[in-house]
C-alpha cells in the first residue's frame, strides 16, 4: 500500500507536460546531492585542520607556513559548511514551487472526486469526518515530500558516503561499528514505530470522532438547546477526547522510550570508537586529527539519526493519512458521463418517465414501473402519501440516481447518454430543505446565476414573494445568513431557495416540498408567479399541502410508487378515491382559508 500511494505522488512531482517543473526536480536533486557530499566533507576537513598543526615548530619559516597552511584549511572547513547550508536552501527554495503546485492538484483532485460522488456516498458519510481526512491527507502529502524526499533519501545517501570513506581511510573495525550501531538504530526505530502506528490509528479515530461529534452538535445548536442536551452533547464529546487523550499519552510514552533506545545506541557506539581511536593514537596508528574526525563524523551522523525516530513515524503516519484519502479517492463514481455522451439539447423540454423502477435497498422497491410525460409550460403536481415515493422522482430527474430498470427522457434524450453537466444546467429543484451558504443573502440567491445583473437578482426575489422582507432588513441583501442559514426562518431560506432557481432560468423546474414552511396565501402566491413568469418551462411540483396547487395542470396521485390516479382537482374529487381520501385528511383551518 505504501509504495501504491508512493506511485501515485510521484506523477504530481515529475508532470508530463511541464518541462520548467522537471527541470527543477533535478536541479533541487542535484543540490540534495552536494549538499550532501559537503556535509561528508566537513567532519573530513574537519581532519585535514588538526593534522595541520605541529605544535613542536619553532623556526619562523615553518611557523608561518604552520599558520598560512592552516587558515587555509580552516578557510576550506567552513567553506564546506557554507556550501553544505547553501545547496540544502537552493534545494528548499527551487523545489518550493513543485512541491506547492502538488500539493494543490492533489487537494483539487481529492476535492473534485469527493463532489462527484453520488448522493449515496454522501448521504451514508460524515461530512465532519471526511474533511478531517482529506485534511490530515494533504497535511501527510506535504509532510511526505518534505521528509521522505528529502530526509530519508539523503540520509542513506549520506550514510553510504560515510561508510565508503571509513573503509578507505580508516580501520574496518569503525566501519563495523558505526554500521552495527545503524542497523540497531534502524532496527529498534523501525519496531517500536510499527507499534506507535497502531496507537496513532487509534488517535484518528478518535479525533474524527471528536470532531464529527463538535461539527454535528454546533451544526444542530437550535435542536441541542430544544431539548437541553448541551450537557449529553458535552458529555459525548467528551469521552471521544477522553479516548483521544489516552492514546495521545501512550504515543508520548512510547517518544521517551524510543528516544532514550536511541541515544544509548548512538552514545555506546560512539564510547566503544573513541576508546579504540584514542588506543590507536597513543599507539601512533592513527593522528589527533583522525580521532576528531571520527568523533565528528559520528555526531555529525547522529543529529540526523535523533529525527529518524519522528521522521519514520511522521512518515508512517502520513502514509496512513494518505491511505485513507486515496480510499475515499478509489471510491467508485456511480453517476458518470458514458464515453461519448453529449450536451442535452432542449427544444420542448418534455419530459417522459418511461416504465421506471428505483430502489435504495432491494428489500424495499421505491419505484414500480413508473411511467409520465410532461410537456413544456405543463404544471404538474406529485402528491401522495409519506414514503410513496415523490422526492424520489426529483432525484432520478437531476441524475442523483439512475433507474434499475426503464429510462428517462428529456426531449426524446435518455439522460443516461447526455452530459451531467447539461442536465444539472437545465433542471432547476428546490429541495424543501434549502441549505445556504455562510455568506450574504446577496450571494446565495447569485449562486442559481453567477453572471445574473441586479436588476434580474430583484425580479427573481420579487417572483419568490421575498424582495419585501430583504428591502427591510439593515443590510438588505448583504446580509449574513448564517451557518446553513440559521439566522433565517424556514419560510425565508424556502423563499431565497426558490428566489436562486429562478434566477437559474432552467427550461425545468422541479419543487420538492420547498413552500411547506410558508402560509397558504405565501405558497399559493408564489405558485401563481411561478405559473405565469415561467409559462414556457416545464414544472413539477411535490406537495403534502394539497391546497395550493389546485390549480395545477394536472396532479399525480402516488401511492407506494405505482401511479394509482391522475387528472385536475376536479376530476380526482368526483372520482372519490385515493386523493379524495387525501384531501379529507387536510388540516380544516387550511381548506376553510381555501
Amino acid at each position: 500500500m505504501d509504495l501504491y500511494i508512493i506511485k501515485k505522488i510521484i506523477p504530481f512531482l515529475w508532470p508530463k507536460n511541464n518541462v520548467c517543473f522537471r527541470v527543477r526536480v533535478l536541479i533541487s536533486f542535484f543540490s540534495l546531492i552536494f549538499a550532501k557530499i559537503f556535509t561528508v566533507l566537513i567532519p573530513i576537513s574537519l581532519i585535514w585542520v588538526v593534522d595541520s598543526f605541529d605544535l613542536k615548530t619553532e623556526k619562523i619559516g615553518e611557523f608561518s607556513l604552520f599558520i598560512f597552511g592552516s587558515l587555509g584549511l580552516i578557510v576550506i572547513y567552513n567553506l564546506f559548511r557554507i556550501l553544505s547550508v547553501g545547496f540544502t536552501q537552493l534545494r528548499d527554495a527551487v523545489f518550493a514551487l513543485v512541491g506547492q503546485n502538488a500539493l494543490r492538484q492533489i487537494a483539487v483532485k481529492a476535492f473534485s472526486h469527493i463532489h462527484s460522488l453520488s448522493l449515496g456516498f454522501h448521504l451514508t458519510r460524515k461530512t465532519g469526518a471526511i474533511s478531517r481526512i482529506v485534511e490530515r491527507g494533504i497535511i501527510g502529502t506535504e509532510f511526505l515530500l518534505r521528509f521522505l524526499f528529502f530526509n530519508i533519501v539523503p540520509l542513506i545517501f549520506e550514510f553510504v558516503l560515510v561508510i565508503v570513506i571509513l573503509i578507505f581511510k580508516f580501520d574496518i573495525f569503525y566501519t563495523a561499528i558505526i554500521s552495527l550501531c545503524l542497523i540497531l538504530y534502524s532496527y529498534f526505530t523501525f519496531k517500536i514505530t510499527e507499534w506507535r502506528v497502531l496507537i496513532r490509528k487509534k488517535m484518528n479515530e478518535f479525533d474524527s470522532d471528536s470532531n464529527q461529534k463538535a461539527i454535528d452538535g454546533l451544526l444542530n445548536y437550535e435542536t441541542v438547546k430544544y431539548f437541553n442536551a448541551d450537557k449529553y452533547e458535552m458529555d459525548r464529546y467528551n469521552e471521544s477526547r477522553l479516548k483521544y487523550q489516552k492514546a495521545a499519552v501512550k504515543t508520548s510514552i512510547t517518544l521517551a522510550f524510543l528516544n532514550l533506545v536511541q541515544t544509548i545506541i548512538i552514545t555506546l557506539g560512539l564510547m566503544v570508537i573513541m576508546i579504540f581511536s584514542m588506543r590507536e593514537v597513543y599507539n601512533g596508528n592513527l593522528t589527533i586529527g583522525s580521532f576528531v574526525g571520527l568523533n565528528a563524523i559520528i555526531i555529525q551522523l547522529s543529529m540526523p539519526l535523533n529525527f529518524l525516530g519522528s521522521i519514520y513515524r511522521e512518515i508512517r503516519q502520513a502514509l496512513v493519512d494518505l491511505e485513507s484519502m486515496f480510499e475515499i479517492l478509489k471510491q467508485k463514481v456511480d453517476i458518470k458521463d458514458k464515453k461519448n455522451a453529449k450536451p442535452l439539447k432542449i427544444s420542448k423540454s418534455n419530459i417522459e418517465f418511461r416504465d421506471v423502477c428505483f430502489f435504495y435497498n432491494t428489500d424495499r422497491v421505491i419505484l414500480q414501473k413508473f411511467s409520465l410525460k410532461v410537456f413544456r409550460g405543463n404544471q404538474i403536481a406529485i402528491v401522495g402519501r409519506t414514503g410513496c415515493g415523490k422526492s424520489t422522482i426529483g432525484r432520478l430527474l437531476f441524475r442523483f440516481y439512475d433507474p434499475k430498470k426503464g429510462s428517462i427522457l428529456i426531449d426524446e434524450q435518455d439522460i443516461k447518454n447526455v452530459t451531467l453537466n447539461s442536465i444539472h444546467q437545465n433542471v432547476g429543484i428546490v429541495p424543501q430543505d434549502t441549505v445556504l451558504f455562510n455568506d450574504t443573502i446577496l450571494y446565495n440567491i447569485k449562486y442559481g446565476n453567477q453572471n445574473a445583473d441586479f436588476n434580474e437578482i430583484q425580479s427573481a426575489t420579487k417572483s419568490a414573494c421575498i424582495e419585501d422582507f430583504i428591502n427591510k432588513l439593515p443590510n438588505g441583501y448583504d446580509t449574513i445568513v448564517g451557518e446553513r442559514g440559521l439566522k433565517l426562518s424556514g419560510g425565508e431560506k424556502q423563499r431565497i431557495g426558490i428566489a436562486r432557481t429562478i434566477l437559474k432560468e432552467a427550461p425545468i423546474i422541479l419543487l420538492d416540498e420547498s413552500t411547506s414552511s410558508l402560509d397558504y396565501t405565501t405558497e399559493k402566491k408564489i405558485l401563481t408567479n411561478l405559473k405565469k413568469d415561467k409559462k414556457n418551462s416545464t414544472m413539477i411540483i411535490i406537495s403534502h399541502r394539497l391546497s395550493a396547487i389546485t390549480d395545477v395542470d394536472k396532479i399525480i396521485v402516488l401511492d407506494a410508487g405505482k401511479i394509482v390516479e391522475q387528472g385536475t382537482h376536479l376530476e380526482l374529487m368526483n372520482n372519490k378515491k385515493e386523493y379524495f381520501r387525501l384531501w379529507q385528511n387536510q388540516d380544516v383551518e387550511l381548506l376553510n382559508q381555501n
